[in-house]
Parts: C-alpha cells; structure tokens; sequence
C-alpha cells in the first residue's frame, strides 16, 4: 500500500477511540535498538491491540537484519506491500531513524555518486571530489531500501554491488554516514524484471527472504486506512481465492477496487489496465488455458462485504473520476482514442477544482532532465533540482499527456516513481493533488497505434484506469458555446445522420475542423482523418453539407418553430398507441439527442411536448443522467405541470 491516505476514511468514527496499548518490546532509539511504548488505534477489523513485537514474517527479518548488521534480499509478487510495511514499520519500530527509500528503477549512474571540482579548503586549488547523493546523508540514523532493484540498468547495478556488500559507496563508508539497514526488494519474475542477480561475489554478501502476501502488514494497513469499515470478509474472501487469482487481485490492487468502492465508483475501475485491456480475474484451467471469469462474482462479493454498491458505471464517469481524484489525492489512468477531449476536460476539471493551471507533461518530448537532475551542493552531497513548476507549493494537478508513448525508457521510469511514491529524486513535491495519466489504447478502427507496452505491476500503480468512450466527455456543449448555430448543426449530423462506427471516425477535434472549415468556405472532406495514399476517413459527407446548406431536417430548433404542428401530431400518436409512433419516437430522439443548453433554451417548447410522450420514455431522461441534466428535466416537468394547470 504504496500510495497516501485517502482523506475519506483518514478519521475513525467517533465511536471509535485511541487506546495505549501496554508497553510492548519491539520499537528503537537512536541506532536502531528497540525500546518500548507505542500508541494503537483501534479498528472495525482490529478492535483488540495485536501481539506484542513484529507480528508480519517482514517485520521479523528487518529486526533481525538491522540487529545483526547484514543486507537483506526480498524478493515477492508486485503489491504485496513489501515496500509499504518498511513505510509503516520502520518509523513506528525505530523511532529517531528514518526510512531512505531509493527506486532503483529510475537512477542513473550519476544519481548517487558523482565526481566534482571543488576548492580545497587548504590549498585553494580545484580537486575532484566524490559527492554523494543527498538522502544518504540524512544526518540522522537511517534504513536504505533500494526498491525494484532488478531494474536498474548494468552501471547502477555495479553501484549497488558496491552498497550490498561492504555497505559502501565510493569512497563513502555508509555505516559512518548513518546507516543501520540495507534492503533491496524486487520481483524476481522475468515478466516484470529484465534481469536476475546472479553473481555469486554478490549473493554471498546477502541474507535472502522470499515473500508471499501473508508475509507482510497489508491486512493491518488496509484496516487502518478503512478504520469504520470489517475487512474480515472481504480478506477471508480474498484467501479463498486460488492463487493465480490472488496474484491478479494483489493486495494494492485489492486496496484501489476498495478505494472506488468508497467514492462510490464502479469496483472494476480499481482493476488496471495491462497493455490497453481491463485486467479480469479469470480462473487457470488445469492444462494451463483460462477457466471461469470470476471478476464480477468477486467484485460483487467484496462489494457486499462493506456494505458498498457494484454499479456498472456511474453518470458523467470522466469528471467524477477526476473530481475524486483531486479529493482524495489518487493517481488515476485514461485511456481513450485520439481525439475525444481526454486532455482538454481534465485540464478543465483541475482548473475548477484548483483555481490554477494543471502542470502538464507531454512524454513523447519530455527528457529526464526536464523532470531532475542531480546538482553539486556546497555542503559535498548531490541535490536533486527539480523543474520550477513541481516546486511551486500552491496546490497542483500532474497531466502525464501521451503517458504509453515515453520519449525514453529513462524518463519512464523516473515518472514510476512519482506515480508510486509522490516524490522525485527522494523528494515529496509539494502541493501535489492529484496526478492524471492520458493514453490511447494499443489498438482503434482496426488500426495499430505506436504506444508502449506494460507489466502488471506497472499497470496496477493508479487507483483508477478507465476506458474512456467519446461519449463520456462533454465537449458537445464547449463547441455549441464556442461556435453557436453551426456546432448545433454538426452535432445533429453526427448524432442522427451516421451509424456507430462513423461516429468513431469522427472525433470531437475532427468536429471542431469542419466547423472551422465550414466557417472558411472550404471544403470539408479535408477535415476528416487522412488515412495516405488519398484515402480519408469512410464516413460520407453529403448529409452533413446538406444541414449546413438549409436543406430540412429535423432538430430541436425546427421543433420549436413548428411546436403548434409538433403537439398536434403527438396528440394524435399518444390517442392512438400507448406506445407512440414515429412521430413520438423522433421526438424523444431530438430531446435525448439535444445538450443542455439546446434543452434550456426551449424550456417551453419542451414542457409543451412532454405530456404526450409515454411515461416509459420520459423515465429515461432522469436514470443515469447527469446532475446538469437531471436538474433540467425536473424543471421541465415542473414546467410541465404549470401548463397543464393553466391550460
């Protein structure tokens, strides 16, 4: 449980109450010996304080490992919570010393040491010092968790070979600078790491524990992140599980489907995206092929569990994810075809929930040196300089625009770290609310597009993925506020006039071409999708240039110019079917069709219409709908009411 608390479940309820346990053996002073005292709060799931001393096998080893001097080696599957129970831990059980967490994934070979000119202070000549990296010189007592250390490249790897076996780094003993523990964690799995550690100069310096999830403090630290709530059933439900299906529902997993249970999001969107797909928790047959998907099943049973509901999805999804996001301080991934607004909306939500500009990165042209970079500093150690707007303290979005098309795998990795720990080079970045991940699916209409690939580890850092459908962005109302009748008029060719697929073709940006286009007196096939070779997007045209020419068609502006005509036909229909018929079913597609501000311009129009549409069809303009329409269509039919008492 890598990620910070979420502020919704940060507080017990009232009935519940801190309670000192006993003195217990087991916690530190300075240098790393245990001393005794320790505050406990109790929970739904925990309600009685737990044994005394290190109760997870982890626990058991860091104590043993820092009591005896040696490096340990864990290695386990991603989010089991390896690294969150040194987190947890190590602070609570060694006060006075603290926790120096290196991802290994994202240094480079000058990030922990590096020689530079300085003057010497006797000759005052320039000689070539080793400078070392900052967080390991904390001035204090520290543990070093070198996190993913499988993943750092050959170089850095030589380095830590160094670290792990003499506790040394160049020409810096660690153990003089402070240190009381060295760890290195990773997943041993090819799947997820590039490499093995195989050199035996290497592991005979090392004391290796294998894990499983019931090796670690992941039980506690969810109960303690959802302190109202029993996970006794939810963590029975989860051993249940056969251990292929544990290893998909990985305890951080596990914690992000509970986090949108909390915000009342679908489950499902806890669940990550691995290479452009929902990840499904699909049972493994004997012959090694996939058995039953049990995703729903299990899903609906935690839901269950906690009381909470298992929606298939929510009204407005986009802008109730990123609200959420900045409320709870949660990284969260959208993946989306080109061209639905995926940038723009969530660039819109962080400046209303902000008051300020997102900090916005494009990775396909973002180096790692616009992110960091490791810099001398007076006092002999290397200083991580960030980029100035990750430093402004005022609160902040993070916009990882085109996040599977990295420029390099270097600035990739530096942003894994960020995703997963909310710092940079070691250090927290202030203000930060809330980050975003934007991506484009590996494939759409049939085509390949060039995006990066991904392990589930990688996949499984954002509280929320979800697939974003074009429908799911409101940009319909920005083009009729931005372009006025001729917006109006695109948007009811591209709503009624072409079928699913040629909706695909035709992104809100390919809408906002043939406005403009339109707008110029130029010709609009140019605003389609060139696809080589003089072949555009499949989508026919004729329609759209006959709207615009003031040929007839019918839209909620031509049923308000004939609303006299229009309630003569309803009336008829609504006598003669309890159904309707056609007349009534191109109503109700011209109301379902139409945006809000189209709909509030024509209150009374619409009221006037309502009545003789069936009950059934007028349900379905409030279920599922957002607030903003919802709030419309309860003004209507109160407008509604006021007519029928006049009339």
């Amino acid at each position: 449980m890598t990620e910070e608390k979420n502020s919704v479940v940060a507080a017990a309820e009232p009935s519940q109450v801190d309670r000192e346990t006993t003195p217990r053996e087991g916690r530190s002073g300075r240098g790393g010996k245990p001393v005794v005292g320790r505050q406990w709060k109790a929970t739904a799931t925990y309600p009685d304080p737990p044994e005394n001393g290190p109760t997870a096998k982890l626990e058991k080893f860091i104590d043993a490992m820092i009591a005896t001097g040696q490096t340990g080696q864990i290695f386990g599957e991603h989010g089991i919570g390896k690294t969150s129970t040194f987190v947890s831990y190590v602070p609570k059980r060694f006060p006075g010393t603290t926790l120096v967490v290196i991802p290994a994934a994202n240094l480079t070979p000058d990030d922990l040491l590096v020689n530079a000119p300085v003057r010497d202070d006797r000759s005052g000549e320039l000689v070539l010092r080793q400078l070392v990296m900052r967080q390991l010189v904390p001035g204090k007592p520290f543990v070093l968790l070198i996190d993913d250390s499988l993943q750092a490249g050959n170089t850095v790897q030589s380095q830590l070979m160094q670290i792990a076996c003499n506790w040394t780094l160049g020409e810096y003993d660690l153990r003089e600078l402070g240190c009381v523990g060295v760890f290195l964690t990773d997943n041993e799995s090819l799947a997820e790491t590039s490499v093995r550690r195989s050199d035996l100069a290497i592991l005979d310096r090392m004391v290796t524990l294998r894990l499983t999830a019931n090796d670690t403090a992941w039980r506690l630290a969810l109960a303690e992140r959802y302190p109202d709530w029993d996970l006794r059933e939810v963590f029975r439900q989860w051993a249940s599980l056969s251990p292929p299906l544990r290893y998909l529902l990985s305890p951080r997993t596990l914690q992000h489907v509970l986090d949108c249970a909390r915000a009342g999001l679908p489950p499902v969107w806890g669940l990550p995206l691995q290479n452009g797909r929902r990840l499904a928790l699909i049972e493994e047959r004997k012959d090694g092929k996939p058995g039953r998907d049990r995703t729903t099943e299990v899903l609906d049973g935690i839901a269950a569990a906690v009381g909470a509901s298992n929606p298939a999805t929510v009204a407005d999804p986009v802008r109730r994810i990123l609200r959420a996001a900045m409320t709870h301080r949660w990284a969260v991934l959208l993946q989306g075809p080109p061209g639905c607004g995926k940038t723009e909306i969530t660039k819109q939500i962080a400046r209303e929930e902000t008051g300020r500009e997102p900090v916005y990165f494009s990775l396909p042209v973002t180096n790692v040196e616009d992110l960091c970079v490791p810099v001398p500093s007076p006092d002999g150690s290397l200083d991580a300089m960030l980029a100035r707007s990750l430093l402004d303290p005022e609160p902040k979005v993070l916009i990882w625009d085109e996040y599977n098309r990295p420029k390099d795998k270097a600035t990739f990795a530096k942003l894994m770290e960020i995703t997963q720990e909310w710092t940079l080079a070691g250090r927290p970045i202030p203000g930060l609310r809330a980050q975003v991940a934007l991506q484009n699916p590996p494939y759409h209409l049939g085509r390949k597009l060039l995006v990066a690939s991904n392990n589930v580890a990688q996949a499984s850092r954002f509280t929320v993925s979800y697939e974003v459908h074009p429908e799911d962005i409101p940009a319909n109302e920005w083009l009729i506020s931005t372009y006025g009748e001729t917006a109006e008029t695109v948007l009811e060719w591209w709503k009624n006039d072409i079928d699913d697929e040629g909706r695909d073709w035709i992104t809100k940006r390919t809408l906002e071409r043939l406005i403009k286009l339109h707008q110029a007196d130029m010709p609009l096939e140019s605003g389609l999708i060139y696809l080589g070779d003089g072949e555009y997007a499949p989508v026919p045209l004729s329609g759209l240039e006959a709207r615009l020419a003031d040929r007839p068609s019918i839209g909620l502006v031509e049923i308000a110019r004939n609303c006299s005509s229009w309630e003569a036909r309803l009336s008829t229909a609504a006598e003669t079917t309890e159904e309707g018929t056609n007349d009534t079913d191109l109503v109700h597609q011209v109301f379902s069709n139409a945006e809000v501000s189209q709909l509030e311009k024509h209150l009374d129009v619409v009221a006037r219409l309502l009545p003789y549409l069936p009950p059934k069809l007028r349900a379905t303009y409030l279920v599922g709908q957002t607030r903003e329409r919802q709030r419309f269509w309860v003004a209507a039919l109160a407008r509604m009411a006021e007519l029928s008492t006049l009339g």
